[in-house]
């Protein structure tokens, strides 16, 4: 039996570099290798790196960063097609407001305003993830997903992604949780925070995408619902994406 594609690509200029495909969806298809792909930012990229991705063929990149982080690190991939899908960053913001009006902060705080953060993506910027799906259905692989850190908008987004195409709870929480082997934190980013505080919203934990899913939850009924009302995913555009990221 021949070995299963490399899933997390070790790159000099950026982290989280990480194939979506191989697990087990719908109808015991399995997703296909080499076509969605999520990382941190591509501001960075090395020369080698720029190398490695060119030869994985990328076509599109889906930006979930906000105005000033796309202007701090413009894609290094000048060929690929640049999507901006802005969702303004906010807990490091937040954090910050509630040390200036004199309360504490600390990593049990850190990780309510993390739930916080994912709550606010379905509850505020939905449309954003609509947009994707919508992108997604067109001809736009191979493609690769990203924010600042590619670990929180990018790790909801593939979380939805991957359900869309039938992959299970068990191995969507694996793939998540993947980020807090692979991702590098710049020690210079928000260093004016206490460590613990940093090194909490520097990882990824299971109640933070549960946040996000309980809210979809209360406010849709299900996830099927939210598909179809929120991300306007009905069963033929669902079936659609499944043929296009599915093996057959």
């Amino acid at each position: 039996m021949s070995a299963s594609p490399v899933r997390h690509f070790d790159l000099a200029g950026a982290s989280n570099f990480r194939d979506l495909g191989g697990y087990p969806g719908r109808d015991g298809r399995t997703v296909r290798w080499r076509q969605i792909f999520r990382s941190n930012h591509l501001g960075h990229l090395t020369a080698a790196d720029i190398g490695v991705l060119r030869g994985l063929g990328l076509k599109s990149a889906f930006d979930f960063r906000g105005t000033e982080e796309r202007m701090a690190a413009a894609c290094s991939l000048e060929e690929i097609t640049v999507h901006s899908l802005p969702i303004e960053p906010t807990v490091v913001a937040t954090l910050r407001a509630i040390r200036a009006a004199g309360a504490p902060i600390s990593s049990a705080e850190a990780l309510e305003v993390m739930r916080d953060s994912y709550r606010s993506y379905v509850r505020h910027n939905t449309p954003r993830f609509r947009a994707l799906f919508a992108h997604l259905l067109e001809d736009r692989a191979p493609l690769v997903i990203h924010c600042t850190a590619g670990k929180d908008r990018t790790g909801f987004a593939c979380a939805l992604i991957l359900h869309a195409l039938g992959v299970s709870d068990d191995v969507i929480a694996e793939d998540y949780l993947l980020t807090n082997r692979f991702y590098r934190r710049d020690p210079s980013v928000s260093s004016d925070l206490p460590d613990d505080v940093r090194q909490t919203i520097a990882l990824v934990e299971a109640s933070f995408l549960a946040a996000a899913f309980e809210v979809i939850r209360a406010d849709y009924g299900t996830l099927e619902n939210y598909f179809g009302d929120g991300l306007g995913l009905g069963p033929r555009q669902r079936a659609a994406l499944q043929a296009c990221y599915l093996e057959s």
